[in-house]
């Protein structure tokens, strides 16, 4: 496949003080540096426009933050908090999650209550099994709501454990963008933060178009690579949705420049190509649910075959208005690291993220070694890093004529 991959060749030094803890009073007015061929501009991302392409196709991802953090006191006072991850199985006054639980071994197997002073609704946590590092809790509520609803009075934002601070009431609507419609996500996709209506007026008059797909995602987002070697490193997985109308206007817009906002978003789009790829080959399960698919981590580099990226976006496309599906959802792994060659995406907008990070790892894929030069650059010119931080408009190295 490739050859071992040095994750501290993807190391850089980031002083606490980098880190934005809080965001800016307005969204728009985060710094954005923008690298095309290895050239560097700093501006605004209020001025966003000025550096996209007319006629852009801007991918954006829908997801809605849950309120994914409860914290539960047991009688004698310790502390139990629970970060809810992913959803298992629900039903009517129940849900069943796998979560991180702080301060676990003080819970023992009785069940955990939280009650609303506004209202007669009391929630409950049993802990079921043990899965490596995480657990499997069952809750249960007395009232007819989703367990959505549920966390909205009872949960917390699950703000980036590198923000080292409880959330505070900015945060329920910073750490979500202005376009969130989906519930399910545990962390924002961070690049949509600094959207506003204005940003969206502005891309609009040099008639940029834009569509939404969701990926809902999931707490690994924040996992370091602990391996001396970043293909030794267990990617995540992560549920996405997308919906045939979606893929009908990228087909269409393909000759334009395919802006990703975010790396959810360019991780999922990536993911089309190689679902094409399985539908055309046969490997995609065509037998009832034929709605779900399967992107394993390492499976675009060991797949067999070269489809064209219209080929691979078609074979999706006619696959869904075969069997009536208005939307197709699954799950993807897939890991981008540097030699990934990518198939859909011209410009990348993201923000800047944690050394040593499948993030940094999906950056580098796609500006080669200039992400050492925008970071250095970023790093001396007062820009503030992470999910609050500024942001970056990158073009692909190889797809983008500058």
């Amino acid at each position: 496949m490739f050859e071992p991959i040095p994750i501290t060749n993807y190391n850089y030094s980031l002083p606490d003080n980098k880190i934005a803890k809080f965001p800016l009073e307005k969204r728009d007015e985060t710094k954005l540096l923008v690298m095309c061929d290895g050239s560097i501009t700093d501006t605004g991302f209020n001025k966003l426009s000025d550096f996209v392409p007319s006629t852009s196709f801007l991918v954006f991802n829908n997801t809605r933050v849950i309120k994914a953090r409860l914290v539960f006191h047991k009688s004698e006072g310790a502390r139990i908090e629970i970060f809810c991850l992913n959803e298992e199985d629900a039903g009517e006054g129940y849900a069943i999650w796998k979560c991180y639980i702080g301060n676990a071994e003080k819970w023992k197997n009785n069940d955990l209550y939280l009650e609303d002073p506004n209202s007669t609704i009391i929630l409950s946590a049993s802990k079921e099994n043990v899965e490596g590092n995480t657990y499997i809790v069952k809750f249960k509520w007395n009232s007819v709501m989703s367990f959505e609803e549920v966390l909205e009075i009872f949960g917390n934002v699950p703000l980036p454990p590198y923000l080292n601070r409880e959330p505070v009431a900015d945060d329920r609507e910073r750490y979500q963008t202005i376009y969130a419609r989906h519930d399910g996500s545990v962390a924002a996709p961070t690049a949509g933060l600094h959207f506003t209506d204005q940003v969206f007026e502005d891309l609009q008059k040099k008639e940029c178009s834009f569509n939404y797909l969701t990926l809902h995602v999931g707490a690994g987002t924040f996992k370091p690579v602990t391996a001396n070697n970043a293909l030794d490193h267990s990617m995540h997985e992560e549920k996405v949705i997308l919906n045939r109308d979606m893929l009908l206007r990228l087909i269409q817009n393909f000759q334009n420049t395919i802006i990703s906002v975010g790396t959810t978003s360019m991780r999922s789009l990536e993911s089309i190509y190689w679902l094409g790829l399985q539908i055309i080959q046969g490997v995609h399960n065509t037998q009832p649910p034929s709605a779900a698919f399967n992107i394993d981590q390492w499976y675009p580099y060991q797949a067999k075959g070269n489809l064209s990226s219209i080929e691979a976006l078609s074979a999706v496309y006619d696959y869904m208005k075969l069997h009536n599906l208005k939307e197709m959802s699954g799950y993807t792994r897939i890991m981008i690291i540097p030699g990934y060659k990518f198939r859909i995406c011209d410009a990348l907008i993201t923000n800047f993220h944690q050394p040593q990070s499948t993030l940094l790892l999906l950056v580098a894929a796609f500006t080669g070694s200039n992400w050492r030069k925008a970071y250095d650059h970023a790093l001396a010119n007062e820009y503030r890093f992470l999910s609050y931080g500024d942001s970056c408009l990158f073009f692909n190295q190889y797809k983008h004529d500058c």
